[in-house]
């Protein structure tokens, strides 16, 4: 099994008007992997984001804005470090947690799941609270698996497995990054982790944007099971 360092990671996001977030985001993956880790911002804004991005250090990809999908999926195509690490850059995840990602990367897991909902997520508005636990259960109910909350940012892979699998959602991007891998027999992990009052106004309407999330775990769910139940009846074939 490979031992991977922080000089084996790439840390991405995609990137739309924060400037008054990013630096402080990239000041702390800085700090805590002691500027090893490769950092790859996928940007469409029209703010200071990507020059501030860039005088840290970090990779600017440059992307027409089409969405958080859109630039989410390029983000963590791009890097050639074989571990990737998506965080958003709003400042609201625990940079100081990446050893912790990495330590189970190099326990076996291809994916990495930071876990908000369980220890509580008090500065995340109640709505939003409410919609992230519906969404971990109906993608519980889809996969036959418990999963506590499968539309975090902050998550680690293996990056033979982002390019082996075909993704296809946009706003519910981040709920297909966890439930493919899972119904597909990855090794899967969630680790619980805090969770900051964001920096900077939000871009997502929570009920049009949990709608089409849910309509994405809808057919994601049903994709993989669907993919599952024909793999099952071509096996039968085969055998006959």
């Amino acid at each position: 099994m490979n031992d991977y360092t922080f000089d084996d990671v790439a840390v991405v996001m995609g990137t739309y008007n924060e400037e008054e977030a990013i630096g402080g985001v990239l000041a702390d993956i800085e700090r805590v992997t002691d500027g090893r880790a490769e950092v790859v911002c996928v940007d469409g804004s029209s703010d200071r984001t990507p020059e501030i991005a860039r005088g840290m250090g970090a990779r600017v990809v440059e992307q027409e804005p089409r969405g958080y999908g859109v630039a989410v999926r390029e983000a963590v195509l791009t890097p050639d470090r074989p571990v990737v690490v998506t965080t958003d850059c709003d400042d609201t995840y625990p940079m100081e947690r990446l050893p912790d990602f990495l330590d189970a990367i190099n326990e076996g897991n291809d994916v990495v799941s930071g876990d908000r909902i369980t220890p509580g997520a008090e500065t995340m508005p109640a709505l939003n609270r409410l919609g992230n636990r519906a969404f971990a259960a109906l993608a519980s109910l889809l996969l036959g698996r418990r999963l506590h909350d499968v539309t975090t940012g902050m998550r680690a892979y293996r990056r033979d497995l982002l390019h082996r699998i075909e993704w296809t959602e946009n706003t519910g991007l981040s709920a297909e990054l966890l439930m493919r891998p899972v119904a597909r027999g990855y090794r899967v992990t969630e680790l619980p982790i805090g969770y900051d009052e964001r920096a900077g106004e939000t871009k997502l309407d929570p009920l049009r944007g949990g709608a089409a999330i849910a309509k994405s775990i809808l057919r994601v769910g049903v994709a993989e099971r669907l993919g599952r139940q024909l793999d099952r009846s071509s096996e039968t074939v085969d055998r006959a």
